[in-house]
Formats: C-alpha cells, structure tokens, sequence
C-alpha cells in the first residue's frame, strides 16, 4: 500500500526586499560617480609626501606627455593658452588653477606654464599623488 502525500514543497523566492537592495545600490553607484572627477585627462602625476585637498572651486589644466595641453578636457595649443586661461578666469573671481602634469615630463615644460600664471598674477596649484 502506498501513501502519498496532499502537500508538496513548492519552492519560493522572497521578492520583498529585493527592491530595498536594488536602491541602496543605486543610490551607492550614485554617491560614488559624484565623487569621481570626470574632468580629469589620466596621467601619472608626481608623487610628494604630503597632499592637500582643495575645496576651491579650480580650472583644470592638463599637459599629457606627447606635449598636449587641455583646459578643462578641452585641447588648446600653448599659444592660445594665456589667452583661454585669461577668458575662464575673467567668468569667475578667484578661482586656482590646478597643473596636472606627467612626473617625466622636463622641468622647462612645467615652468613654462607656470611663467603665464606669473604674468598674469594667477594662482597655480600642482596636482600630485601620495608616495
């Protein structure tokens, strides 16, 4: 004589939370893509000891090892890039200038850049990475 049972185990899957963790991941995905700087052209910065954070509103100013200069991600050649500095700093009062400029890079090349910041009595400010 065989016995069967009315009941059978009928697999579930809880749904309920689900959309609980698919907000608090998008809302993480959205913190974190904040935080991200999308103006910035990658490079290998040098490295110094001791790294401050600006909360200044700052220009970005970007020179790639090929000698390409960005403003901004925005390509300029050198000869217009007093000009395009002078236009973006007269938008906004008292903004920096922020170098982003390659560790292998030769010393004239940085001082080049930072003589346009002397003329034109402008605050420069390099970017550098942690040791």
């Amino acid at each position: 004589m065989s016995i069967k049972r009315k009941r059978r185990f009928h697999a579930e899957v809880a749904t309920s939370s689900l959309s609980d963790i698919m907000f608090f991941l998008l809302l993480f995905f959205l913190i974190i893509s904040t935080l991200a700087n999308p103006n910035v052209i990658k490079m290998t910065l040098p490295k110094a000891q001791s790294n401050e954070k600006t909360n200044k509103q700052f220009i970005s100013l970007s020179v790639t090892e090929d000698k390409k200069f960005y403003i901004d991600k925005q390509p300029v050649s050198f000869e217009e890039l007093e000009a395009t500095l002078m236009s973006k700093m007269d938008t906004t009062k008292d903004q920096t200038v922020l170098v982003r400029i390659p560790f292998n890079l030769q010393v004239q090349d940085l001082v080049d850049v930072l003589q346009i910041g002397v003329r034109n009595n402008l605050k420069f400010v390099i970017a550098t990475s942690p040791k």
